[in-house]
């Protein structure tokens, strides 16, 4: 089996700490060890490191060296611009295309997400492997909810295809975030699961669908290789790059797919997707907070507040997000933490030299 990890992303709603030229997947977030370095260790029990790749940006690839350093540098699958994941597995597709026999697996999961039942998440990858081998399907992971979250996006199971260790279901519908009510209706149905972004195919099923949903896609793709097959893998492939589409796989392929199916399972999953995220997967005091760097409290409670070496005191404030930087400062409500982007969107909108950059 291989697997490709897709660590191309900014984490824009982990601003200030997180930039473009250091984005989410890179920073300590939970524990003390990178995002994309827990990814790893995560899977390298069943997957040998030979056969793991990382897909990023080309301004990112230094990052993935120095934070992976046990990685061959071969194994960097380098974009030259984000082009969302459509693109980006197109491209790991035809580059392992060239190294594998195509009936090969293909694990493709986010760099930066938190899974906390390992040894199940090992279990459930070994079992959909064989089984999309065996069966030619496009597989995803579903997370039985708990709670009518609306940061997620749901998948809408039909009928059972096998019971198993792990039970598998078809896809019957793959639904957009939902507003409250949705969500709550949802959760109520028991048969919707949360999107995990987690897939599991071979390498002529996906680039047979590629071929089939997404044939502008397709064409690029040609064009790359026969671009790497005359000049190599270090070649240029900007210009045609830049004009593949820009889609999702999950609406490119899988909406449009009739082999689609879903293990619906418990693996501890959370994709970290806030500073509030953060907030409850981290250790707090008997106070509820979570203190990181040089802090002093009064009277302050369930707070997550992050810092470095200057002094941050806080007296009788409660539920806030203070991280501070070198050159910026974020002090919000914690259930105001997916809004954090929209001060990186004002900060690309007027650009000033007071502002501190967003990359």
């Amino acid at each position: 089996m291989i697997a490709v990890i897709m660590a191309g992303g900014i984490g824009s709603r982990f601003w200030p700490k997180s930039r473009e030229t250091m984005p989410k997947q890179f920073l300590n977030i939970i524990g003390e060890k990178s995002m994309i370095k827990q990814t790893v260790e995560r899977i390298k029990q069943i997957i040998d490191l030979s056969d793991i790749y990382v897909v990023t940006n080309e301004e990112q690839a230094k990052l993935v060296e120095q934070h992976l350093p046990e990685l061959a540098i071969e194994n960097i699958i380098s974009e030259p611009m984000g082009r969302n994941t459509a693109a980006c597995i197109g491209l790991s597709a035809i580059f392992l295309k060239r190294k594998y026999q195509e009936d090969e697996p293909i694990l493709v999961l986010p760099a930066d997400h938190l899974i906390r039942k390992e040894n199940i998440f090992r279990k459930l990858i070994i079992n959909a492997g064989r089984f999309v081998k065996e069966t030619k399907s496009l597989a995803t992971f579903g997370i039985i909810p708990t709670y009518p979250a609306t940061g997620y996006g749901y998948i809408q199971i039909g009928e059972m295809v096998k019971k198993d260790e792990f039970s598998i279901y078809r896809v019957k519908s793959f639904k957009e975030k939902p507003n409250n009510k949705t969500a709550k209706k949802f959760y109520e149905a028991k048969i919707y699961l949360w999107n995990s972004g987690i897939f599991i195919w071979t390498i002529n099923t996906i680039l047979a669908k590629i071929s089939q949903y997404m044939p502008d896609l397709q064409e690029g793709l040609h064009k790359i290789e026969k671009l790497w097959a005359e000049q190599g893998y270090k070649a240029s492939i900007s210009h045609i790059y830049e004009k593949l589409e820009s889609v999702p796989v999950d609406i490119g392929i899988m909406e449009k797919a009739d082999n689609v199916v879903v293990f619906p399972v418990d693996i501890g999953w959370d994709d970290v997707g806030s500073w509030q995220a953060a907030y409850k997967l981290s250790e707090k005091d008997e106070n509820g907070n979570y203190l990181k760097g040089n802090i002093l409290t009064i009277d302050a409670k369930n707070n997550y507040i992050s810092g470095d070496k200057r002094l941050i005191a806080v007296i009788g404030v409660k539920n806030l997000v203070i991280v501070d930087t070198e050159d910026a400062l974020l002090i919000c409500k914690k259930d105001k933490a997916q809004d954090v982007k929209k001060v990186v969107e004002k900060l690309r909108e007027k650009p000033d030299s007071s502002s501190p950059n967003p990359s």
